[in-house]
């Protein structure tokens, strides 16, 4: 995401909450972003430089309202973030990838578990799903889906009630543990639900599936599907609300947060948890059982329409942009009704690792034999890859932007 800074507004002060995570606290405002109204503060938003007035910011939501209690909020810092589990998903020769990850997570408080990817070659034409011509995409592509489907298989079978799943070059910052409480207030805002059972969950019951790591997204409201709709229809005002995190450290300075999304307004220091749109890249994605389920049948068993990433994003785009339409023929399947957030900017990101530049991805070959000297990665301040060293040694931490 890149930010745009026009002259600053006057405008009212935004309400404010304070969230206090694991050992480190951050002094966090957070607010409810939804669409049109005849009060509040007018918000333009810019994609690709086309305006767009379909934002405004309430303040009616209060600290009180949906206050998650200490023992359940607090499970986002337990050894599995608040998941069942945590699955990575890499190929077992790319013990480097593996090393760092073990490194990383354990020395940041969690412990994952490790599902082989596979290489495309190797799977049998039987196996690859309706609608995928295999002499179109590449080997790569189906080994990426068929590792990430074993993942979300293992969440059907053994009948978890949720699990992060993320890539083997996944980096973070230091303090993830203090960012998530506020991201499982968010999830709670946008999919109010009772609980099904005694065991509470920090992100709350009424989401499939939470989009944690990205290359970029954009804001349902935004895409040209949904541009012409009309303020007052039923999916906008359901797409267009949005939690808002201000004044995170967590976030890296407007010139320096990358994505897809540009805003009209200086907000610096601001994270959102909002409805998905169409996210790039599987970098780090949570489901639910139920969300688990329709992500099997969606692109596996049923049919697939592409490479992983962009059929997980389609899944959402199409259950997004169809709600509230009633007639049948125009709804289709409604993406299996797959209530999807996202988080933007994210707080997962692909690490670039010092040493050869063309070890970086196990999908696409990079010609060449250029040799990086410095590891870094995009949207994250105090990188657990890049702080590893320092969290061995005891010693404080460092930004990447200092």
């Amino acid at each position: 995401m890149r930010f745009l800074c026009p002259a600053r507004a006057a405008r009212r002060p935004l309400p404010r909450r304070v969230a206090i995570g694991g050992a480190v606290a951050i002094l966090l405002s957070a607010f409810v972003l939804f669409t049109p109204s005849s009060s509040g503060i007018y918000l333009p938003l810019v994609i690709k430089g086309i305006a767009s007035s379909v934002g405004t910011i309430f303040s009616n939501v209060t600290e009180q309202k949906s206050r998650p209690e200490p023992t359940d909020i607090d499970r986002v810092t337990n050894d599995t973030l608040g998941f069942a589990k945590v699955f990575v998903v890499g190929l077992p020769e790319r013990s480097d990838k593996r090393d760092a990850m073990a490194l990383a997570s354990t020395l940041t408080g969690f412990r994952v578990e490790w599902v082989d990817g596979v290489n495309g070659e190797q799977i049998s034409d039987k196996a690859v799903p309706f609608g995928i011509d295999r002499e179109r995409l590449w080997n790569t592509n189906l080994g990426s889906w068929r590792g990430h489907m074993t993942a979300v298989w293992r969440i059907v079978e053994e009948n978890l009630e949720s699990a992060l799943i993320m890539e083997d070059d996944m980096d973070w910052d230091t303090r993830l543990k203090s960012q998530l409480p506020m991201i499982a207030q968010g999830a709670r805002e946008l999919f109010p639900a009772p609980r099904p059972h005694s065991t509470p969950s920090p992100y709350g019951w009424g989401w499939d599936l939470l989009w944690l790591g990205h290359c970029g997204e954009v804001f349902p409201e935004l895409l040209d599907e949904n541009k012409g709709k009309p303020t007052d229809d039923a999916g906008i005002r359901y797409m267009s609300r949005k939690f808002t995190i201000s004044d995170d450290p967590t976030v890296p300075d407007l010139d320096k947060v990358t994505g897809l999304i540009d805003f009209r307004i200086e907000l610096p220091h601001t994270r959102w948890v909002h409805i998905t749109g169409a996210p790039i890249c599987t970098f780090a994605y949570a489901l639910s059982n139920r969300g688990a389920r329709k992500v099997l049948f969606d692109l596996s068993v049923n049919h697939l329409t592409g490479p992983f990433d962009n059929a997980l994003a389609g899944l959402c785009r199409r259950a997004v942009s169809d709600y509230g339409t009633l007639v049948p023929d125009e709804a289709g399947d409604r993406g299996l009704d797959t209530k999807c957030i996202s988080v933007t900017p994210p707080i997962f990101f692909h690490h670039k690792a010092k040493g050869p530049v063309n070890a970086d991805s196990d999908i696409q070959t990079v010609a060449g034999g250029k040799i990086r000297e410095h590891g870094t990665t995009e949207n994250i301040v105090w990188s657990a890859r890049g702080n590893l060293r320092n969290m061995i040694m005891g010693t404080e931490m460092e930004s990447q932007y200092d």
